[in-house]
């Protein structure tokens, strides 16, 4: 039985026929170990944590000291580890990502010997005032140490570690920007993630992969000579104890200043004017509930700050922070860029107010995130610039509002940032700009390489697919599955179930089956096979006009779906008195049938040409995408 679908479009009536086939409710894949955790009552299928849903926490005191001319890192910590799982564990899992630039350690890509270095030095370690000889020499970037006494279900066991290691010279993610500039971060071992559904987190990181991390309390004081200015993750207590009384007044004023405040110029930096003149200063930072700390040192940095408003409901302020060199001509306007970011992140998409205290741009070379900082590097190009910041930026809230396992799912933070990217960017630039430039980095590529790496299930794991079929599934193919489903559900009750999402999972370790759970839930209907279609399955994408009839003033097209995924498209038809019309399609036409759809257009004027568009969602075989009448 045909279901039919009547819309007037510019005088004429199109009616959309779809070929009939049953749907049952769509089940969808579980993994074993997932499966295993909805038994345990830690999960559900229905997008909250379960009712046993635990998380492990850490309380870090970590006190680093940085000496530049040898680009050495020496810390010591103290960790309160709190085991809230029902386990007893009998080894403890110690990671330290910097050991990626160990020659034995994996990596994805070839890297020059400034990369190289020996690695990470444990010099003491002790647990509950149990001494432990540590061989790290054989460790990748995580370890396991057997405990000579196991630590119990509901346990807080205190650990504390010496160690030091060498920046590398060659700066990525971290290491040495320049002679006198620092990005220091991963740079404390730390408890890896003990979590619900696969224990310990063993995996080694390569210099591809990203991270996870449980939500800790920090406390970090990071020693450096004078002159050197310290930027970090945190609040920074003790400005009057680092700074001059004057730079120390602008940058408290900054922080409830709309305008942008120089805190520190060239000539002040150069003329030694910012910090304390003491041999050695001391910088101490706080940050509760966050999944990383990390800071950029530098002795030739300039300083910029202001403020934003990113609770209009409560008033509440983010401080913004910039530190660059003073040629770098695109940080002169980071501050206020990073102003917008915020305001439009906080208010329109994702539409939750931006929960950390401070944001700073830091100039580097990664163009990388952390939690309340972001290493970007600097171009003459101000759009691509303030591109790549509102990306970063975006990644506040998947992985650091939401604890996402990106070394596994990265497709969970990275899908977002870059949906959020060109969602700001159309505010930024206009809606071509923001279409064009999205199409140009995150879906041109992909769809015009037919590899079969590149049509990989977006569920698949991120550690088990490489090359540009990594980047393709954790960047553009997601960020069009949050854009599709946007389009299906229409703004307001995705920005529901998004908001349900994200306030469900806040501060916790969501993964792939809360997302599908917790969408279904917060828009009140079951998108499973919507997520099926896209996430499950080695789709790509193609649609084809493949067959118009005309007859009696109706044309009847056939409209195929080789390439399987549920798309958004417009069909625009022209008409021989140069009129035009255009009928919008959402993914929700493909539930009934995902392989054809029939439709006819009634009209008492002539079609000259129909055509099929994705926009976004660009086309394989776009040539069959158009129909002329001859």
């Amino acid at each position: 039985m045909q279901k039919s679908l009547f819309t007037l479009i510019g005088g004429c009536i199109i009616t959309l026929g779809l070929m009939a086939q049953t749907v049952s409710a769509q089940e969808l894949y579980v993994p074993r170990n997932i499966k295993k955790a909805i038994a345990k009552g830690t999960r559900t299928l229905t997008g909250q944590p379960g009712p046993n849903y635990w998380q492990n926490k850490g309380v870090y005191d970590i006190k680093v000291k940085v000496t530049p001319e040898t680009r050495m890192v020496d810390g010591q910590e103290s960790i309160q580890y709190t085991n809230n799982s029902p386990d007893t564990l009998k080894i403890i899992a110690i990671r330290f990502v910097n050991n990626l630039h160990k020659p034995t350690s994996p990596r994805s890509h070839v890297t020059g010997p400034d990369f190289l270095d020996r690695g990470l030095d444990i010099t003491s370690m002790t647990i509950d005032n149990q001494s432990y000889a540590v061989n790290d020499k054989g460790w990748g970037t995580v370890g396991a140490v057997r405990l000579k006494q196991a630590i119990l279900p509901h346990q807080t066991v205190n650990l504390s570690i010496n160690w030091n290691y060498p920046l590398s010279k060659q700066s990525g993610r971290e290491g040495q920007i320049d002679s006198t500039t620092f990005y220091v971060a991963y740079s404390y071992p730390r408890v890896s993630v003990y979590d619900d559904y696969n224990g310990w987190d063993m995996l080694d990181h390569s210099d591809r992969q990203e991270f996870y991390n449980d939500f800790n309390d920090y406390s970090l004081a990071v020693s450096v000579p004078k002159n050197y200015t310290v930027w970090a993750t945190g609040d920074l207590l003790n400005p009057d104890e680092v700074l001059q009384p004057a730079i120390a007044g602008r940058l408290k004023k900054s922080y409830t200043s709309d305008d942008v405040i120089h805190i520190a110029d060239l000539q002040e930096v150069l003329g030694g004017k910012v910090t304390l003149q003491n041999d050695w200063n001391t910088w101490k930072f706080k940050a509760d509930h966050i999944t990383d700390m990390c800071f950029g040192t530098s002795k030739n940095y300039v300083w910029d700050a202001a403020s934003v408003v990113v609770d209009p409901k409560t008033g509440r302020r983010a401080s913004v922070q910039a530190a660059f060199n003073d040629t770098a001509a695109d940080f002169h306007h980071n501050v206020a860029w990073a102003q917008h970011s915020l305001h439009y992140f906080s208010t329109q998409w994702p539409g939750v107010p931006y929960p950390f205290s401070k944001m700073t741009s830091f100039q580097g070379y990664a163009d990388m995130e952390y939690p309340m900082m972001v290493n970007d590097g600097t171009t003459s190009d101000l759009k691509f610039a303030q591109m790549v910041q509102d990306h970063e930026i975006a990644h506040t809230y998947f992985p650091f509002y939401m604890g996402i396992n990106e070394t596994r799912y990265a497709y969970m933070d990275e899908g977002w940032a870059t949906t959020f990217e060109y969602l700001i960017g159309q505010e930024e630039f206009g809606k071509a700009h923001a279409d064009s430039v999205y199409k140009m980095f995150r879906i041109s590529r992909y769809i015009k390489d037919p590899s079969t790496e590149e049509d990989q299930p977006i569920i698949s794991m991120s550690t088990q697919v490489s090359g540009l079929g990594y980047g393709n599934n954790s960047y553009g193919k997601a960020s069009l599955s949050y854009l599709a489903l946007k389009d299906l559900l229409g703004d307001d009750l995705f920005k529901k179930a998004l908001h349900y999402y994200m306030e469900t999972w806040n501060g916790k370790h969501p993964i792939p089956w809360d997302y599908f759970g917790a969408m279904n839930t917060g828009s009140g209907k079951n998108l499973n096979w919507f997520f099926q279609n896209w996430f499950f399955t080695n789709n790509y994408i193609d649609i084809k006009l493949s067959k118009v009839v005309k007859g009696n003033g109706v044309y009847t097209l056939t409209i195929d779906n080789p390439g399987g995924f549920a798309i958004p498209f417009d069909i625009k038809v022209e008409y021989s008195d140069g009129k035009t019309s255009v009928q919008h399609q959402t993914p929700l036409s493909w539930k009934e049938n995902g392989k054809q759809q029939i439709m006819k257009i009634t009209t008492k004027g002539t079609i000259s040409k129909i055509t099929l568009d994705g926009n976004l969602f660009m086309d394989y075989t776009p040539a069959d995408n158009v129909w002329v009448n001859k």
